[in-house]
């Protein structure tokens, strides 16, 4: 649980697992805000590029998230600039980790920074996402750089055929790349009582309706709707799960 103004709560969980590959690559995190109560910063990283590149990725995606969050003073600084920052400096790192190791570390990015006024600012890249709910419903849902995305928005195929499509798993952008990573960043103006955010990994959401995590994370307390969709996704996996990854906070009243 987060410390935050009477008026509300934070209650946070993570989650993560290897799932049925022989190396973690994905990396998760929420950071309480040093010095402000009820603010917090979530991140999740899906590092790609062999068994030790793709980690190296997302270890660059934290280690950034951390040092560029120690700056931020909430109510002075704005949320969207400063994951920007995060987003384009993490970049950059794993660029110059490439250079160092020879390798090809790329990773996705979801993240989110709740502000004490219950403001909220989102971004990603790739195609891990974040989720936000009122109650059960689904709000807003990141829409993920990938192929498979631009065909459904262009109508050419559903939701449920980019699912299973061949091609699933190719981004059109990401960190790490040659090109600059994609930007996409969306501000809720303030959540409510009962709001949550999900941040996650293609691993996880993969396996999922938005009704159905909806649904769990409405019903369940975060750590048990974390333990949950972890299990529904390694047993829908059938043995052949990606690594998945996942933060979760829910605004409750004060105690």
């Amino acid at each position: 649980m987060i410390d935050a103004p009477s008026r509300f709560r934070l209650v946070a969980a993570t989650g993560i697992h290897r799932g049925d590959r022989p190396y973690q690559q994905d990396q998760v995190e929420i950071l309480p805000h040093p010095r402000t109560p009820g603010c917090l910063l979530a991140v999740v990283a899906d590092g790609m590029g062999g068994k030790s590149g793709g980690r190296k990725a997302a270890d660059q995606v934290i280690l950034t998230s951390r040092q560029v969050f120690e700056r931020y003073v909430p109510g002075k600084d704005e949320a969207a600039q400063l994951l920007s920052q995060l987003l384009n400096e993490a970049h950059l790192m794993i660029k110059l980790t490439a250079i160092a190791f020879e390798e090809e570390p790329h990773s996705t990015l979801a993240s989110f920074i709740i502000n004490p006024d219950l403001s909220a600012d989102m971004v990603h890249a790739g195609d891990s996402r974040v989720y936000h709910f009122r109650g059960p419903e689904l709000l807003h849902r990141t829409l993920d750089h990938s192929f498979v995305q631009r065909l459904v928005s262009e109508g050419q195929i559903t939701e449920e055929e980019a699912n299973v499509h061949p091609q699933s798993n190719l981004l059109t952008g990401c960190l790490g790349t040659q090109q600059d990573p994609p930007m996409a960043s969306h501000r809720v103006r303030q959540l409510a009582i009962g709001d949550s955010l999900l941040a996650c990994s293609d691993g996880l959401w993969h396996y999922f309706t938005p009704k159905e995590l909806g649904a769990i994370v409405h019903t369940l307390p975060p750590r048990e709707a974390v333990e949950m969709l972890v299990g529904k996704a390694r047993h829908r996996a059938r043995s052949g799960g990606d690594n998945l990854s996942l933060a979760l906070v829910r605004v409750e009243a004060a105690a």
